[in-house]
Formats: C-alpha cells, structure tokens, sequence
C-alpha cells in the first residue's frame, strides 16, 4: 500500500511540474518535497522522475505511480462528496409494511419520486417480523408495523390507529347486521381474514361466532389488492385493515358496515437504533405520517 502522504506530494509535484510550486501549494518545504519524493521511490523501489537542469520528466513507473495518485484523489473527493451532501430529493430508501398499508403508500411515494426525479423509493409489502428482521439487518431504511416494538435494537414512532373493518358490497348497512345474514353473503377469505375475524366477531356476535373455521366462505384471495373486488360486484363480505379499504379504485362500490363494538391495530414507524438517517429518508418518514393521519380514529 503506497503511502497516502507521500503519493500526494509526488502527485502534486507532477501537476506543477516544479519542486519549488509543489512545496509552496503543500505548505512544505522544498526539502521536504525532496524526501518525500525519495521515500516513495524507496518504496516502489524504482525511480520514478529523470532530472533535466531544474526540471524532469516522468520514468515509466513515475507515469503509472502518477495515474495512480490522481486516480486516489477522484475517488477521495468523490467519497466525501458522497459523505457531505444529504440532497432530501436524491438516492434511495427502502420502505417496507404490511401489503394493505402498501397499497394506501405507494401513490403517495410515486407522487415523491415525480416531484423529484433523482429519488429512488422501494416499498415492499411484507410480514411484520420480516420488517423487523430487514430493518435491524439494514435491508429496510423504515418500516411500518401494527405492533410496537419490542426489540432493544429497534427505535419506533407510535403513527396512530388504524381500524379493522368489516367491508361489504355498498348498500348492504340497510339490512341488520347479523352474522347469519353475513354467512348468507359469504366469506372472501385471505391469509389475514381468519384472524382479523377472531378479533372483530366475538366482540359483536357473542352468542352466535364460533370461530373462524366456522365461516362460509365464498372466495379465497392470496392477493391483497384483489380481495375487495369481489365484494365490490356483490359477491361476500371480507375483513380489512383501513387502509386496504380506502386504497381500492372502485371505493364507492364497498360499505364499511357500523359495528358497535370497534377493533383497531396500531400503527408503529420504525428504524434500527442509533442509525442516523439521511434527510431523504426524514422526508420518506414524514410522508408516511402523513398518510397515517388518514386511517388514526
């Protein structure tokens, strides 16, 4: 490895091409210039100038040793470059939430990058414990998860609630609510339906659930976007985060139906701890808390 100090002066005597100019832009001294030059061809072990008068010319290793010398310059100027400049409006952030909270995301994110044309944003629609895992792996510079965190190497921000909704085709809220008249619409299931159902029906149909292997089901979806369109051309009912709801096009085709007894998931912002974000990724952040707003009751 040459020695950084050494290969600057020889580079800057290179580009000045004399030994006194070189020692005046390195605040050196003319000696000092002269040892340095002798060190570094000690330790290429080869001479690297041929003396003419008060001037010289380069050996073939002093041409390669130079090449080198402003090679390592670039890459140095362009590390700390790199290093002091936090453009909000340039480089990436990966983000990644629950596929419903996604869906209500992902137009704000693209409305981001339009605005600023240098800014990379990459959402990924995932399990909670796999946002934990890739945010303390630095997979993922955010994450958003329904539960606060409990890991120590997890720092989160409480965004508000977000409610778990019972989602039928629209005017269906004229007719009682039962389950039985639930059953007779039937069930369009997903991997999360049968849960979310645990924790909605015992609260409101007490007598008459039970339990989620009980229900009728109608349809089965794996993917999210697609469980309200069912639902949508009258065919079953299904269960929801509110987010999965309002991000569907053909909203006005569904009714969230009133339930008396309410059920929310929390919504958590998190980052690995300690990590010092870039000012692209506060504004991700911001962003988000933005369009939590929209679901908090």
């Amino acid at each position: 490895m040459l020695n950084s100090k050494w290969l600057e002066t020889f580079t800057v005597l290179c580009e000045t091409a004399h030994f006194t100019r070189a020692a005046s832009r390195l605040n050196m001294t003319q000696p000092g210039v002269s040892q340095h030059l002798r060190n570094l061809e000690e330790q290429v072990g080869q001479p690297l100038i041929t003396k003419q008068g008060k001037s010289f010319t380069l050996t073939p290793a002093g041409e390669a040793v130079f090449a080198i010398g402003q090679k390592r310059r670039k890459e140095e100027d362009g590390l700390f470059e790199l290093i002091t400049e936090d453009d909000p409006h340039s480089g990436e952030v990966v983000i990644a939430s629950s596929g419903s909270f996604a869906m209500l995301l992902y137009p704000a994110l693209i409305k981001a990058m339009q605005k600023a044309p240098h800014l990379v944003l990459k959402l990924e629609a995932t399990p909670q414990n796999k946002i934990i895992e890739g945010v303390i792996g630095g997979d993922f510079d955010l994450g958003i998860v329904s539960q606060e965190p409990s890991n120590p190497r997890i720092e989160g921000h409480f965004l508000g609630r977000e409610e778990l909704c019972l989602v039928a085709p629209a005017g269906t809220a004229r007719e009682k609510i039962t389950l039985a008249a639930l059953d007779r619409l039937g069930f369009i299931a997903h991997p999360d339906g049968f849960t979310y159902a645990d924790e909605l029906f015992p609260k409101n149909f007490p007598t008459s659930y039970a339990g989620s292997e009980s229900l009728r089901i109608r349809a089965y979806i794996n993917q999210i976007s697609q469980i309200p369109s069912p639902v949508a051309e009258g065919i079953g009912y299904t269960l929801l985060p509110r987010s999965g709801v309002d991000s569907f096009p053909n909203r006005d085709k569904l009714e969230v139906l009133p339930l008396e007894h309410s059920c929310h998931h929390d919504l958590w912002l998190i980052q690995k701890l300690g990590r010092q974000m870039p000012r692209r990724a506060d504004n991700v952040a911001n962003l988000i808390r933005s369009v939590s707003k929209g679901l908090s009751s």
